[in-house]
């Protein structure tokens, strides 16, 4: 029996908009999963053998195992030292180099036009690109869309995330589990979206479509 204790008002709050979140909240239920929303851990004791949970409902919980899972924040006390300049990450130009001409960044510690992306697949477009640049050959990282795929088989999700500040609004078309959401910008142009069940299959058109905007 799994609990999840969430302080989001849906699961994956930071990713999806609200009808796919509660898609996802509602297949979870569906296969017995104690989903928690806008909850969180007060306190944690041994319990003989188990642990007693406190939550922020002041209602109690006995579980056999805990697990904690708070995000990644890149580590920038060696950036502090060589005196770069940071933000939310390493703070770099569109060839990764960082306030000192000769010291460059690559991986989850780097931050792009205010963007911190911890994933493989920005990961190995940037050392594609730092590459040529090291090797003489001045290139600019330009992302591509890259949609992340959530692997729970209750209900696949695939979802490529407005860029941070986007301003726009969430477009639903839903068929129960089945969510299309697209985010679009004041003049119709698409800048994200969310697709959940069966719509993942339009993940290519709309990845297309963002592509050739």
């Amino acid at each position: 029996q799994v609990t999840v204790l969430d302080p989001a008002p849906w699961p994956l709050g930071r990713l999806l908009p609200e009808e796919a979140g509660l898609a996802m909240q509602k297949a979870l239920t569906g296969i017995g999963v104690d989903v928690r929303m806008g909850t969180t851990l007060q306190s944690m004791n041994h319990a003989g053998d188990t642990y007693q949970l406190t939550l922020s409902d002041d209602s109690t919980l006995n579980a056999d195992l805990v697990l904690s899972a708070v995000g990644l924040r890149p580590g920038l006390s060696l950036a502090g030292q060589a005196e770069l300049e940071t933000n939310r990450g390493i703070i770099t130009d569109t060839q990764l180099r960082t306030s000192d001409p000769h010291i460059y960044a690559l991986g989850d510690v780097v931050e792009i036009d205010g963007q911190v992306l911890p994933y493989v697949m920005p990961i190995m477009h940037a050392a594609r690109a730092l590459a040529a640049t090291l090797s003489g050959e001045p290139t600019d990282l330009i992302y591509p869309v890259m949609p992340v795929a959530v692997k729970t088989p209750a209900l696949p999700t695939v979802v490529s995330p407005p860029p941070r500040d986007s301003e726009g609004e969430w477009k639903i078309e839903a068929d129960g589990s089945n969510i299309l959401a697209r985010f679009e910008s004041a003049s119709g142009d698409l800048l994200g979206f969310a697709l959940t069940g069966e719509a993942t299959a339009k993940k290519q058109s709309l990845v297309a479509e963002m592509n050739a905007a």
